[in-house]
């Protein structure tokens, strides 16, 4: 029983029993109980003869079979020796919530819902199951290796999604016109990839995503971060847990820019680089030589992304260019936000998805302990690349897994109990009718109750209410 809790024992008494309500000081008659007798007599005759009769053969027979389809009476399964015993555990990376795990989900939910709320954002959902090509054609092929997918029966490739942003701009190109822009959205959708688990990366996980279309500047992405730290501040962390490490697409495209790198090489350039807390230096070169950059852009490329300073950043390439200039203006709404503590520059994020082409940002523990919590950045391309018009777009994912192991490793996760304000219980079968009356009056009012299925004795009733901390106990009748 959970804490707070009242319980209404029914026992039996006079006719009328009066229970007194916890939702006020009134009280509450129960109306009589009556008994009546079974009159129809040739009912009660049709049933015994019924059961004398003898069963009916469950095997059909051979004028059974129709079109070599069975029809009649269906034959049980043949009895086996032995029963197989199946694996009781989900499939490998996948969960099962039971209700204690699911009263964590939804109060991790809830306060999803409430920021994006109180930052004036409604909510979406999508199919899980999509087109393959929907996350193909955004992210490149290196996806696909991640993917579960399949082909249906009708031989159309589909996909469990790996993430939300596509379905969303699906979504967005489908309303078209019928939409006003900017559009203010978010989702909290379960996303599956097919990856290598470590502590907090699952293959199956849910992700709060908070996306602004139409939307050119960067008081949009500035507007996004302070929503994520809101959320943090309201859960208990603060910026000496956690910080966001932000830069631009466009400061590779500059240096790429200036070596002559090919523009289709771009997306594949990013994926290598997003590598870079993976794999070793080398590792990267050889990668980055395997997509036909020199050894000088490649060392140039390494210089920069190196930089850990705005102000080192604007000596390399110049205050002039677009990429300085959206991070000056991002940090200086940072400090208006009142979030400017949590931010800090880092030229090599840049995000593995090939879809983001301005600011980016991750955010991260400081501890270095857990991979990335949370990741989004600007896309105003991607809807074109679904044969929708260019729309000025930014967005963030934030998955459920790490910021639960975060908050076990910061020791901020609540103690969540059944929500329950009374438990009615019937001390004798014959009060059970009563009880029902009882409990859907306080239904009826708004109160929470668990009714107690089976009579129970009083001893057992207040131990129970005792055992699980209730707070108050209300016992009617007579004793």
């Amino acid at each position: 029983m959970p804490a707070h809790a009242s319980l209404l024992i029914l026992k039996p008494s006079l006719a009328t029993t009066f229970l007194r309500s916890s939702l006020s000081s009134a009280v509450v008659p129960l109306p009589p109980l009556h008994l009546r007798p079974f009159r129809n007599a040739r009912n009660l005759s049709s049933l015994s003869s019924a059961a004398s009769s003898p069963m009916p053969s469950l095997v059909p027979s051979s004028s059974d079979n129709v079109g070599g389809c069975r029809s009649g009476v269906i034959s049980p399964p043949p009895i086996e020796d032995s029963v197989q015993k199946i694996d009781v555990n989900p499939p490998r990376g996948a969960r099962d919530f039971p209700p204690e795990d699911m009263r964590l989900r939804n109060w991790l939910f809830h306060h999803f819902r409430e920021v994006s709320r109180s930052f004036g954002f409604e909510e979406v959902d999508f199919p899980v199951l999509e087109s393959e090509a929907l996350f193909i054609r955004k992210a490149g092929e290196e996806i696909r290796d991640q993917l579960y997918c399949f082909e249906d029966r009708g031989n159309r490739r589909v996909a469990l999604r790996p993430e939300l942003t596509p379905s969303l701009a699906r979504l967005v190109i489908q309303k078209g016109k019928s939409v006003s822009l900017p559009l203010k959205w978010f989702a909290i959708g379960q996303c599956w990839r097919y990856e290598r688990m470590t502590r907090g990366r699952r293959r199956e996980h849910y992700q709060w995503n908070m996306d602004i279309i139409g939307v050119p500047g960067v008081m949009a992405e500035a507007e996004l971060i302070s929503a994520i730290v809101t959320f943090f501040k309201r859960v208990g962390i603060t910026a000496s847990d956690v910080g966001f490490k932000v830069s631009s697409r466009k400061v590779l495209q500059e240096v790429l820019r200036c070596y002559s790198v090919p523009e289709n090489l771009f997306g594949k350039v990013c994926v290598v680089i997003d590598k870079m807390e993976k794999i070793s230096i080398d590792e990267i070169t050889k990668e980055l030589k395997s997509l036909g950059m020199s050894e000088e852009a490649i060392n140039e490329l390494l210089q920069v992304l190196s930089v850990k300073s705005l102000e080192k950043l604007e000596e390399i390439l110049g205050a002039a260019g677009e990429a300085v200039a959206d991070l000056k203006q991002l940090f200086f709404l940072a400090e208006k936000f009142g979030y400017s503590e949590w931010i800090e520059f880092d030229a090599s994020v840049v995000r593995g998805l090939a879809y983001y082409t301005g600011i980016v940002f991750e955010g991260f523990d400081r501890e270095r302990k857990l991979r990335a919590i949370c990741g989004g950045g600007r896309y105003d391309h991607l809807l074109s690349t679904f044969g929708g018009d260019d729309i000025p777009a930014c967005g963030f994912g934030f998955g459920d897994a790490v910021i639960i192991e975060l908050l076990k490793e910061k020791e901020l996760l609540p103690e969540l109990s059944l929500q329950v304000e009374n438990i009615v219980c019937a001390l004798d079968h014959h009060l059970q009718g009563a009880a029902a009356v009882v409990a859907t009056r306080l239904r009826e009012k708004g109160r929470s109750v668990d009714l107690v299925l089976e009579s129970k004795p009083l001893k057992c009733g207040v131990q129970t209410s005792s055992t699980d901390k209730c707070t108050k106990v209300d016992i009617g009748g007579e004793f």
